[in-house]
């Protein structure tokens, strides 16, 4: 069973930084999405790459978040730099690999001064 581990959430003021890690057991990271999911609210699609290494971000996002993989280190990361306070969420990794849909178990992260 593949198991995703998730770091690099905290507390970071506006216009701060942060890397979040997403860790799995094997190489699976060929399809793969960062999702979030702030209090009272869906869940929605922050950031996707592709088998071929493409990528696509929410509007929401875009410029400020870059989404990248380390095959090597079977880990993907999810950049964000200049934070907002409505980028407060519970952030969740996904890989669909095998035909199954594996998630991370969540990291929060809130932006607040």
């Amino acid at each position: 069973q593949v198991q995703l581990v998730e770091s690099g959430g905290g507390l970071v003021q506006p216009g701060g930084s942060l890397r979040l890690s997403c860790a799995a057991s094997e190489t699976i990271f060929r399809i793969a999405r960062w999702y979030r999911q702030a209090p009272g609210k869906q869940r929605e699609l922050v950031a996707g790459i592709a088998d071929d290494g493409g990528t696509a971000y929410a509007d929401s996002v875009k410029g400020r978040f870059t989404i990248s993989r380390d095959n090597a280190k079977n880990t993907m990361y999810l950049q964000m730099n200049s934070l907002k306070p409505e980028d407060t969420a519970d952030y969740y990794c996904n890989a669909f690999f095998k035909n199954t849909n594996y998630w991370g178990q969540g990291t929060q992260v809130t932006v607040s001064s």
